[in-house]
């Protein structure tokens, strides 16, 4: 994992381009369409990072292959193969690719369906989502609704109200002091300091620190160090680092303390979890 900080504040000019300047990205045809759904595929090389941008209509980013890193201002979210991210119209955010990774991209239009997400989350696919994206794909614009490739579309749709949401967010505060220790877990997952330490150094009461965590984030100082450690050994485990050094290096006493802490938290243990 990296800096919780963002990328150089962006222009009107790359909110619009996201990662391609001088003309209109490809997915201008895609994200703004009149149709429901239009779905699309980029691929990009491994540790690529996008330009801050946004698209006027939700999107449901999917890989088929690589692991990605989705943030946004509010937090940072590891979607791995097996799982989606659902991003609203309208937010600026920005990817990276950890691993060579196959994107696959479907844009709803926000009026689409009812009870669509309202907020940024990682979504479980399930098979027969992931076949809905992909076919998705190798359907022309426009289309007609009452159609095969609009009975399509409306079931897409109707698969991603059902599929779950996944605990795959690590939360970003704004409180500089919650900062300064933030973006030192993420630099070093495996940092010994602990709340007392930090406490110290800052000269805030313990009480206070987690009062802020709880505020800002909806997590304890314990629980937030605990997820950063999680995601960072995912992103570790999709570079293909064993499961015995990412323990190690992340600070967790052995293997098993480590895949116990992982099995509770995804509910697999690591070395199944990109099967």
């Amino acid at each position: 994992m990296r800096s919780l900080r963002p990328p150089p504040e962006p222009t009107p000019e790359t909110l619009a381009l996201g990662d391609t300047y001088g003309e209109p990205p490809p997915y201008v045809r895609f994200d703004r369409s009149p149709m429901p759904v239009a779905a699309m595929a980029a691929d990009y090389l491994p540790g690529h990072v996008t330009n801050p941008h946004q698209h006027p209509h939700a999107q449901l980013i999917h890989a088929v292959h690589g692991v990605m890193v989705v943030c946004t201002a509010e937090g940072q979210w590891i979607v791995p193969p097996t799982r989606g991210m659902w991003m609203p119209g309208g937010t600026t955010h920005w990817i990276r690719m950890v691993g060579r990774v196959q994107m696959r991209t479907a844009y709803i239009r926000p009026d689409a369906a009812p009870d669509l997400p309202l907020r940024c989350t990682v979504l479980g696919i399930s098979p027969l989502l992931r076949e809905l994206i992909l076919a998705a794909i190798d359907v022309p614009l426009p289309y007609v609704a009452d159609s095969r490739e609009g009975r399509l579309m409306r079931l897409l749709l109707d698969e991603v109200v059902l599929v779950p949401t996944l605990p795959l967010h690590l939360p970003h505060p704004v409180d500089a002091g919650l900062r300064q220790i933030c973006d030192a877990i993420v630099a070093a997952p495996d940092t010994p300091l602990t709340l007392a330490d930090w406490s110290e150094r800052l000269g805030v009461d313990p009480k206070t620190i987690q009062r802020r965590f709880a505020r800002e984030t909806g997590m304890t100082f314990g629980q937030w160090r605990q997820q950063a450690r999680l995601l960072a050994a995912l992103e570790r485990l999709a570079a293909g680092i064993k499961v015995v050094d990412v323990a190690l290096d992340l600070g967790y006493e052995s293997p098993s303390a480590f895949a116990t802490m992982f099995k509770r938290q995804f509910g697999v243990p690591p070395s199944a979890f990109f099967r």
